[in-house]
């Protein structure tokens, strides 16, 4: 059409920009765009083809793949000057581009462009919508959201009932995932693999085992031919339950019915069941499941190393060899250091160099996890006293464990919510320590002390606030509940500077 020197009208470049969009050709796509909105030939400084409202918002939706948000806004504004009248697919691109971003005004204003132009949504955009509410953190207006879309009479599908199951079950909202579980059974909604595994996922998250052993059965029951039958995911999601509340025989024997059912378990799964055999205390199936997995082709990650810490912090004697030697297999650096921390004569340096190399060659996310475990070995398998805090400090000079602390004017706060009983003990200890340097210093000290060990209504939830409160006990330390938060221990400066004098040869000065 070029060579021939056919000019191209609308159509032709909405069909040139939508066919580069669906091959994901994005760059195409634009150049295809600003060429057609470039100036035409006859000076007057008007675009050659004039977009419509396909063009637009096959465009917008580019831009959103891009992550170009600033474009995206830009063309939407000139658009709508232009008297575009933005339909379903342009909002719904949108929604999703500022879900995406984690954007709480973008959505809003969504809203407020949609209610101007007077459009209503349709599934699509409502779907849209509460995947982007799901990302941003806001459980309450996608609810809202939810039921105004039942009010104006636009069915939900599977999509709208994962997207909501999700948000639910990040939020551990037990009431309202019961709610959508029975508008879901009342409207037999159908339900695909991607739903059904959501909602087991949910269930796990908000401790509802009688609804997702249910909900499992059906899918494994040969006469309902309109549910999908349990996949990996699937059963990953029971044995996680079983898992959570302990149930290491059940947790088991689902694990094994998927191995002999075909379906090859991923390494979440294992993971999942060996933690699960770990906490009760069956050591040597944990290491028979992951030597099967081994022979099976399982190629550990870091997350599988982790709970293999955690079940040798878990283990004694001889079955803490077994882990160790199932362990040096596929991560040689974590066992030398687990043993270095247990030889009385290393020192300092060896220790921080071994640990360096372990979390240069760990991922970011499991450094952490991997030092609280560390730490909970040192101190149930009685390595060297120093240990633990020579661990906590080499963590902190990393960044590992930051923020624990906050300091106000009248208060210090010490947060313990993301570390292990043992890491939370050495954290405390260590902060107690830092007070009683500042005691021999002559420093002052605020008016009161709060520490946070967080407590969750999760049923699932393994509290720390039981375990941090008979260390209280036993330091003697004069730490008490907190009256108005749940999970939180207080104390004033009058209460803790006597119990410091004790520990100390210098005066302990006070803020004034």
């Amino acid at each position: 059409m070029l060579d021939s020197g056919v000019p191209l009208d609308n159509i032709t470049y909405s069909t040139l920009i939508t066919a580069a969009r669906r091959c994901r050709q994005f760059a195409k796509a634009v150049e295809w765009f600003e060429r057609m909105y470039s100036p035409s030939p006859d000076g007057t400084g008007a675009p050659a083809v004039l977009p419509d409202e396909v063009t637009y918002s096959a465009v917008l939706d580019v831009y959103a793949q891009l992550g170009m948000k600033e474009e995206v806004l830009a063309l939407f504004d000139r658009a709508r000057g232009s008297g575009w009248k933005p339909d379903h697919v342009a909002f719904a691109v949108l929604a999703k581009m500022f879900g995406e971003a984690g954007d709480y005004d973008g959505i809003q204003l969504v809203f407020r462009e949609m209610r101007e132009v007077g459009v209503r949504p349709n599934i699509f955009v409502y779907n849209a919508l509460l995947e982007a509410l799901g990302k941003t953190g806001k459980p309450g207006l996608a609810r809202s959201l939810f039921e105004e879309m039942v009010a104006e009479g636009v069915e939900p599908n599977a999509r709208t009932l994962t997207a909501l199951a999700k948000i639910y079950g990040r939020a551990r909202w037990g009431r309202d995932a019961l709610q959508l579980w029975d508008q879901m059974r009342a409207k037999k909604v159908p339900a695909d693999s991607i739903l059904c595994n959501t909602l087991l996922s949910m269930c796990a998250d908000v401790g509802l085992v009688a609804e997702a052993e249910q909900l499992f059965g059906e899918m494994k029951d040969p006469e309902l031919e309109d549910v999908p039958k349990p996949d990996k995911w699937s059963y990953t999601a029971m044995i996680n339950i079983y898992g959570s509340i302990k149930d290491a025989d059940r947790a088991l024997q689902l694990f094994v019915e998927m191995l002999e059912a075909g379906i090859e378990a991923n390494i979440m799964s294992y993971t999942i069941v060996i933690q699960c055999l770990g906490k009760a205390n069956r050591i040597r199936d944990a290491v028979e499941v992951l030597e099967a997995g081994l022979e099976r082709g399982l190629r550990p990650d870091d997350r599988l190393c982790g709970c293999l810490l955690s079940v040798v912090a878990l283990s004694t004697g001889e079955e803490t060899e077994l882990v160790l030697a199932c362990l040096e297999k596929f991560n040689p650096n974590l066992v030398k250091l687990v043993r270095t921390l247990g030889d009385a004569q290393a020192t300092l340096d060896e220790i921080k160099e071994e640990l360096k190399a372990v979390l240069n060659g760990a991922d970011s996310e499991v450094r952490r996890p991997y030092c609280n475990c560390l730490i909970d070995i040192c101190h149930n398998h009685g390595l060297p006293p120093q240990r633990a805090g020579q661990l906590f400090r080499l963590a902190q000079g990393y960044g590992l464990y930051s923020k624990l602390h906050i300091r106000k004017d009248d208060e210090w706060l010490l947060d313990l919510r993301s570390l292990s009983i043992g890491a939370a003990k050495t954290a405390f200890d260590d902060w107690m320590s830092t007070l009683l340097d500042r005691a021999a210093q002559g420093q002052p000290l605020p008016q009161s002390f709060n520490v946070f060990t967080g407590s969750s209504t999760h049923k699932f939830a393994q509290g720390l606030a039981t375990a941090f409160a008979a260390h209280l006990e036993e330091m003697a330390v004069p730490f008490r509940p907190s009256e108005s938060q749940v999970g939180s221990f207080v104390s004033s400066r009058d209460e803790l500077v006597p119990w410091l004098q004790t520990r100390s040869s210098s005066p302990v000065a006070v803020a004034g």
